[in-house]
C-alpha cells in the first residue's frame, strides 16, 4: 500500500493572503522579505551566512515558481525551472486565524467551525474571574505577566521576581494563546505541566486555541534561557481529520514534533520528540524507514517559527531554511516507490515584518515522491486540500473538508 507524509516547515508563509488586512498584515511575505533582505546583503550575519537565499533543492521541485504564482514576484535567488521535479502550489486558509492549531487542523482536511477566542492587548489582558480561577485551580499565589509579550523579552523582565514570589508569569499574543512560564527547578516542570493542564480547562469554554507551558532555567545574574520542554495543550480538534480517519482504517500512524500537542494527542500514533529541527529531521528519516506500508506521517519543524520569526531574526531564518534545504537529498533518498510527501507551512511569520506575531499569509505546496508527476496545482482555495489529497494518495476516506489536486 502507498505511504504519505506531511512535512510542516512551521511559518514559512509565501505571500499576504486576501484578507491580510484584517489581520494588520496586508503586505507581509515571509518567503519574499527574507530573499529580498539576502540579496540585499542585510540577512549576512559572520560565521552563519553571506550572499542571496540558496534552496537548490526546494526551488527545484518549484519554490520560486509558487512563490511567484502566490504574490506576482519571482523571488531573488529562486528560479523558474523548465521542468520541477514536484507538484507545485499555494494554499489559502479558511479559518479565521493565523496561528498553529487553525493551520494544522485545516490542513488535515478538518477545519475549526467555531471563532478563535483572543485576549485583548490591554494591560491586563485576562479577565479577573479567569485569574482568580487560575490562582484558585493551581493552588498559586498569583500570576505575573497579564499582558501580550514576547516571551524571551518578558523572562528576562519578570524572571528574577517569579523565583522570588514564586508566581508564574503568564502572557498572550495576537495568536489565541495563553502562554506560562515557570523556572524548571525552582517551581518544578511538572508542576507548570501540571498547571496548564488545569487552566487548559479553564480556557475551553473562551475558545483558546493553546495552553503552552514555557519552561525555563537559570538566573537574573547569569541570564535566563527557555528549555526545550516546551509543551501545547491544545483545544480538541474538529472530528473528522486524516488522522482521525487513517486511525480508524487501522494505518500506522506516525507525529515528530509537536503534532501530537497540536491534535491534543487524538489518533496521532506513535509521537517522537527532539530538540531542534535537524534533530527532528534525524528522526522523520528514521521513522520513514520504519513506516508501515499503508502509513501516515505528520511532523511540525517549529524552529523557523519560535527562534528567528517571533524574534525578527531575518539571518537566522535565512541560515534555517538552507539548513533544511541541505538535508532535503537525505530524505529523497529514503522514499519508496508510492510514497508522496507533502512540504508545506501552517501560516507566516514575516521577521521583517512589525511586532512578533504570526503573519496571515498563503503557504507553499510542494508535493514530490518517486512516482509523483510534477505539475502546477495551482492557488487551493483552502489548507484542507493536503488533507484530501493526502487521503486519496493513501486510499482512505476523504476528511470532511478540501479538494484533492491528485
Amino acid at each position: 500500500m502507498p505511504r504519505a507524509m506531511i512535512l510542516v516547515l512551521d511559518s514559512v508563509g509565501c505571500g499576504g493572503a486576501a484578507d491580510a488586512a484584517s489581520f494588520g498584515d496586508a503586505g507581509s511575505d515571509t518567503l519574499g522579505h527574507i530573499a529580498e533582505a539576502c540579496a540585499q546583503g542585510r540577512a549576512d550575519r559572520d560565521g552563519l551566512r553571506s550572499g542571496p537565499l540558496r534552496l537548490p533543492h526546494l526551488d527545484a521541485l518549484g519554490l520560486g515558481l509558487l512563490c511567484e504564482a502566490s504574490t506576482g514576484r519571482l523571488p531573488p535567488g529562486l528560479t523558474r525551472p523548465a521542468q520541477p521535479k514536484g507538484q507545485w502550489g499555494f494554499a489559502i486558509e479558511t479559518s479565521q486565524g493565523k496561528d498553529t492549531p487553525s493551520g494544522h487542523w485545516e490542513i488535515a482536511g478538518a477545519p475549526a467551525t467555531f471563532a478563535w477566542g483572543y485576549f485583548p492587548p490591554a494591560n491586563p489582558s485576562f479577565p479577573q474571574d479567569l485569574v482568580d480561577a487560575i490562582v484558585r485551580e493551581g493552588k498559586i499565589p498569583g500570576i505575573l505577566g497579564n499582558c501580550h509579550a514576547a516571551g524571551v523579552a518578558i523572562i528576562d523582565v519578570l524572571g528574577e521576581e517569579h523565583l522570588r514570589t514564586g508566581k508564574p508569569i503568564c502572557y498572550t499574543s495576537a495568536d489565541s494563546v495563553l502562554q506560562i512560564a515557570a523556572h524548571e527547578e525552582a517551581f518544578g516542570l511538572q508542576r507548570l505541566y501540571d498547571l496548564c493542564i488545569s487552566v487548559r480547562k479553564l480556557c475551553n469554554p473562551l475558545k483558546i486555541g493553546r495552553v503552552i507551558a514555557r519552561p525555563f532555567v537559570g538566573s537574573a545574574r547569569d541570564g535566563f534561557k527557555r528549555t526545550p520542554r516546551r509543551k501545547d495543550y491544545a483545544i480538541p480538534p474538529t472530528p473528522g481529520n486524516i488522522l482521525d480517519i487513517a486511525a480508524g482504517a487501522g494505518r500506522d500512524i506516525v507525529s515528530i514534533g509537536k503534532v501530537g500537542d497540536i491534535f491534543s494527542h487524538r489518533n496521532t500514533g506513535r509521537e517522537i520528540k527532539g530538540s531542534g529541527d535537524m534533530e527532528l529531521f534525524d528522526k522523520t528519516l528514521t521513522a520513514i524507514d520504519e513506516l508501515g506500508d499503508g502509513g501516515f506521517l505528520f511532523a511540525n519543524y517549529v524552529d523557523l517559527d519560535t527562534d528567528f520569526g517571533h524574534r525578527r531574526d531575518v539571518p537566522g531564518y535565512a541560515a534555517g531554511l538552507e539548513r533544511f534545504d541541505a538535508r532535503l537529498p537525505d530524505l529523497l533518498g529514503r522514499l519508496r516507490p508510492g510514497d508522496f510527501v507533502v512540504l508545506t507551512a501552517d501560516h507566516g511569520n514575516d521577521p521583517t515584518w512589525k511586532g512578533t506575531d504570526h503573519t496571515r499569509e498563503h503557504v507553499p505546496i510542494l508535493a514530490f515522491g518517486p512516482d509523483v508527476t510534477p505539475k502546477a496545482i495551482g492557488a487551493r482555495a483552502s489548507f484542507a486540500d493536503i488533507g484530501a489529497s493526502v487521503a486519496k494518495h493513501l486510499v482512505i476516506a476523504p476528511p470532511v473538508a478540501g479538494k484533492a489536486w491528485t
